[in-house]
């Protein structure tokens, strides 16, 4: 579909209704009846791309195929929302590593493992590992650092280990000097440091993808809830700490809450940040 023939074909609203609720139920991403267009843009390349007429094809397409099962990581990688960057909301960071871990192994409750639960194109994950390295808890503990993301090609660039100028914007100098070397006008981050994490493509409304990652005492899911129905939060929420071996803490965005949804969790204050605790 050209730009001529989304003016011709606009998403009217009762497709955009038929859409959204499709991809809400299948990836949870939400999106208000105000941001229609920013649906039809994001989705109108896609339509093109396999020659089809209209947003209501498309639709069909992705209810009942064929092709379906095809389509929707490519829609994922569409609708993949991949702005993000090293040390990210670092206060969180730092509570987790100077108070909450050396609770978790004065307690003596096992291996430390952390989930980064919408990880993008890897940046968050990866300050995880440096912050951690730089602390020494790789030489104190079995620490294991899991990754996971919706999207193919943001797991696919995590797993590359490339990152532009964009990405440093709040790293301290030293840190990037230390952990990864240039590349023509990318970096490339260390190999000891991109091996530490584990990576996986899951989905954070399937039950089976998510099963063992949410296992972790510790969950970062940051800047993914605003992208979410208040419904879904609550459903991804509640799978989280059903899973999750007691007490829990789940990290979220600054810009994120859970008091509107009903949930186990409880927020306290740890150190400078914010962390919501299940016990």
């Amino acid at each position: 579909m050209t730009p001529n023939d989304s003016a011709a074909n606009p998403l009217t609203l009762g497709v955009f209704l038929l859409l959204r609720d499709l991809i809400r139920e299948r990836l949870g991403v939400w999106f208000e009846e105000e941001k229609r267009d920013l649906l039809a843009s994001k989705l109108s390349d896609r339509i093109a791309a396999l020659g089809l007429r209209s947003f209501l094809d498309y639709y069909y397409l992705l209810k009942y195929g064929p092709g379906s099962e095809v389509e929707w990581p490519r829609l994922t990688d569409a609708l993949s929302v991949q702005e993000t960057y090293f040390w990210r909301e670092y206060d969180q960071i730092k509570a987790l590593i100077d108070i909450l871990l050396p609770q978790h192994v004065a307690d003596n409750r096992g291996p430390i493992r952390i989930w980064s639960a919408a990880c993008a194109t890897g940046e968050e994950p990866l300050t995880l590992v440096m912050a951690l390295e730089e602390s020494g808890w790789f030489g104190r503990a079995d620490v294991q650092v899991w990754a996971s993301d919706f999207s193919p090609a943001a797991l696919a660039h995590a797993e590359q280990g490339l990152y532009r100028e964009r990405s440093f914007r709040a790293i301290p100098t030293h840190l990037r000097a230390r952990y990864f070397t240039s590349e023509g006008n990318r970096w490339r981050v260390a190999p000891r440091i991109q091996s530490r994490v584990r990576y996986a493509k899951a989905n954070l409304l399937d039950q089976v993808e998510i099963g063992r990652l949410a296992t972790a005492p510790f969950i970062f899911c940051r800047n993914v809830f605003i992208y979410f129905s208040l419904t879904t939060i609550s459903q991804v929420v509640a799978s989280f700490a059903a899973r999750m071996p007691r007490p829990a803490h789940l990290f979220v965005g600054t810009s994120e809450s859970l008091l509107r949804v009903k949930t186990a969790f409880e927020l306290q204050e740890v150190g400078q940040a914010f962390v919501y605790v299940v016990k």
